[in-house]
């Protein structure tokens, strides 16, 4: 299941002088008594594979270095060399495994790329500063090898691009604002994007508080709605309820009401205030004496749930509006766009041509100008052939794919224009800003590829890496959706599942920004709390709602493994699952993913949906039979030094006045009891933590699978990285110089 370490690789490799003989020799002996052309165990056959010739047997021989450095292969119970004799096998296929690749390296080609929905919206907002969410008018990208930013899978289809013009109408019209302006009203909750319950945007004294960032589109009134819910406790000071503009307090609400019935329902209060058009943050959260922590029936309350139900709390946010509009405005967008204040067809030339250059990542032709142009006059007027130029830009090929260019061989660099824009989409999930496309422009961008990496890394734009690359990589995005069983996790609310996500994301920034090891995420003993979390966690000294880094002394808490957004989402509503949480470390912290199930496996029973004991006894009843037990052998032990963990995150030493049995046997026979010797096995062995996080991080970066030819590249970037200690730019930069995204194929014609 874990590889073995490349110090035993080192020394197999000095006493076993292997040769292309011997290797053949072995694996006939080992191998093709069940890979062969009959019997096709897995449906792979070793007949005919030659280790002499590694160039033409390449593919093969890498997924049988990779079963070897796993230990999966020979199976249990079958003849297997001596460990030592394992790894001289493995050396001599990786050497000259890699041999082979920077003889005749292969970069793959790449497909054109149509940008994804996340993708669409950071450009978007970098080419007219306008940050809109578009996934009402946008659908949902498919996924890929554990991403939606691969090509292979990016389709196209005349309803795509309906909307695709669709809502470059309305991203048009909302920058230049000259869209009609009706009144209407947005709904916001805590899980909706945009609206957060995040503390770090209000003032300490305020509880059960919510900020929300909205674009309002023109100069107007609009009017804030808070909805309230909850009983007034009579005993306790009145709660005022504040809400805010920009962190400007717009109005202060008193919540007593003049009669008991209307004190019963819920509430609205309203606020209507003048703003100028752009992205204002508006917040909101009550006002008490009693808004920091207190003891009420024996719960801690706080800003975060669950307060007891005698206090009134925020439920939602309505913003309708506008109202009395006065114009456009002067913002962002209007400034960024008219860059001249003639309205002159010279003019709309100059716009088109810089905001052209900018979204196609190229310099402009007379060629690319020519349709905008015609949009421009045929449109009668300045400010209409502006926004059909402009809508023009938005639904062109030349901005919604990215394409590059055949070389003049087979095999070349790309350009160091296609090099800033794999870049900037890698780091940024956006275009190029002016640094970049000018670098790349002038073919100066490789010379200083090191400083501009860690310029982007620094940049707030770098965030997509948390939100697309980290989202998916861990699974984040399922925590909104995950509904644990309200009569079993009663105490588990919106405000703790945010809380959960929080914590990750923070952990993953603060590793990006502070350039730390990357085996952190194994091993930190540190993590990012707020109270409501830590006292979910169990940890004390934890006070206010904001996120802050918090040292851990507690091994049950550290790394990845031990937070609570991943044991959510690696659980069922009413239980833990060992098999889920397994098959994620595996996938995503081992790099070796099981093969999935037979068609003919039966089902866990019934009473795994009962106690942790059960549990455990039906997947040992599972493992017995022998279409189960090859991949759960492996699956089950590391889920079961989880189980300490419950379905939320929380830790436990025992349930139903049962202790936990969080232990269980490696494959090779290593034991293991409980995460902290989870985590210390896979800490010794990290070499195959950093091969897997190459591995997730190079296909995010090229937007393809990768294939057995790039497995020398994630070799070759776990080894670069580790000459700068595995900080994270060390492994940023080594899959940036590496092969596969320096270089591409041509296709064959």
């Amino acid at each position: 299941m874990l590889r073995l370490p490349i110090s035993l690789f080192l020394a197999a490799a000095a006493v076993f002088a292997q040769d292309a003989a011997t290797v053949q020799t072995a694996l006939k002996q080992y191998c093709q008594g069940c890979h062969n052309d009959q019997s096709r165990v897995a449906d792979f056959s070793l007949d005919g594979v030659a280790t002499a010739d590694v160039a033409n047997h390449a593919g093969k021989l890498e997924k049988v270095l990779r079963k070897l450095k796993t230990g999966e292969m020979p199976p249990k119970g079958l003849p297997r060399p001596k460990p030592e004799a394992n790894a001289a096998l493995a050396s001599w296929l990786e050497t000259r495994l890699d041999e082979n690749i920077r003889k005749f390296p292969n970069p793959g080609t790449p497909t054109v790329h149509r940008l994804n929905r996340a993708e669409y919206a950071n450009a978007v907002r970098d080419l007219l500063d306008l940050d809109l969410d578009h996934a009402a008018s946008l659908p949902a990208d498919d996924s890929g090898y554990g991403f939606d930013n691969i090509g292979s899978v990016l389709t196209v289809s005349p309803l795509l691009m309906e909307k695709y013009m669709t809502t470059a109408r309305r991203v048009v019209r909302q920058a230049l604002g000259t869209a009609k302006q009706s009144p209407v009203v947005e709904k916001y909750t805590f899980t909706r994007p945009g609206a957060s319950d995040s503390g770090e945007a209000l003032p300490l004294s305020l509880r059960s508080g919510m900020t929300i960032k909205h674009y309002f589109p023109v100069d107007a009134e609009y009017v804030v709605t808070v909805r309230v819910r909850g009983n007034p406790d009579p005993t306790l000071p009145p709660a005022k309820l504040d809400v805010r503009v920009d962190g400007v307090r717009a109005k202060l609400i008193d919540t007593v009401y003049s009669n008991a019935e209307e004190s019963q329902a819920t509430r609205n209060s309203e606020v209507r205030v003048p703003l100028k058009a752009g992205l204002h943050t508006i917040g909101a959260g009550f006002l008490t004496e009693l808004a920091k922590s207190e003891t009420t029936a024996g719960a801690t309350v706080g800003r975060f749930g669950p307060p007891p139900a005698s206090l009134t709390q925020l439920e939602y946010v309505l913003i309708g509006g506008p109202f009395n509009p006065t114009g456009p405005g002067d913002t962002p967008s209007r400034r960024r766009i008219l860059q001249c204040a003639e309205k002159t067809a010279a003019c709309a030339n100059k716009i088109m041509a810089t905001l052209a250059r900018q979204a196609y990542r190229r310099p402009v032709t007379a060629a690319d100008l020519a349709p905008l142009q015609r949009l421009y006059t045929s449109a009668g007027s300045f400010d209409a052939g502006l926004e059909m130029a402009l809508r023009g830009i938005l639904v062109s090929p030349n901005f919604l794919f990215r394409k590059e260019a055949n070389g003049a061989t087979p095999l070349h660099k790309v350009s160091d224009l296609e090099l800033a824009s794999r870049l900037s989409f890698f780091l940024w999930s956006s275009i190029p800003d002016e640094e970049l496309l000018r670098l790349g422009e002038q073919k100066r961008l490789r010379p200083v590829l090191a400083a501009q990496v860690k310029r982007m890394l620094a940049d707030p734009k770098a965030k997509a890496l948390v939100d697309n690359f980290a989202g998916q990589w861990l699974h984040l995005r399922n925590v909104p959706s995950w509904r644990p069983d309200p009569e079993k996790y009663p105490q588990f609310d919106d405000s703790l599942r945010t809380a959960l996500q929080k914590e990750t994301e923070a952990f993953f920034t603060y590793i990006v920004k502070e350039d730390r090891r990357i085996t952190d995420f194994l091993n930190a003993d540190y993590t990012f709390l707020n109270e409501r979390l830590a006292r979910h966690y169990g940890i004390p000294g934890v006070r206010g709602t904001y996120f802050r880094k918090v040292a851990l002394t507690n091994p049950e808490r550290g790394g990845l493994l031990s937070h609570g957004s991943i044991l959510t989402v690696t659980s069922y509503p009413t239980r833990t699952s060992p098999v889920l949480r397994g098959k994620w470390i595996l996938e995503n912290i081992v790099g070796a993913p099981p093969p999935p199930p037979p068609p003919d496996v039966p089902d866990l029973a019934d009473s795994a949906n009962g106690s942790a004991k059960d549990l455990r006894a039906a997947l040992q009843a599972h493992r017995a039979k022998a279409a189960c037990a090859s991949c759960h052998d492996r699956l089950d032990p590391l889920g079961f030094a989880l189980e300490n963990y419950d379905a939320t995150g929380k830790f436990r030493a025992e349930e139903g006045g049962v202790k936990i049995d969080a232990s269980g046997a490696l494959p090779g026979g290593v034991m293991l009891d409980g995460p902290g010797d989870l985590k210390r096995i896979l800490s010794e062995r990290q070499d195959e933590f950093v091969d897997c996080l190459a591995e997730k991080l190079l296909t995010y970066a090229l937007g393809r699978g990768l294939e057995h030819y790039d497995m020398p590249a994630i070799r070759q970037i776990r080894r670069d990285a580790a000459k700068n200690e595995h900080q994270f730019s060390a492994l940023v930069n080594a899959i940036v110089n590496s092969v596969p995204f320096q270089m591409r194929r041509s296709p064959e014609r």
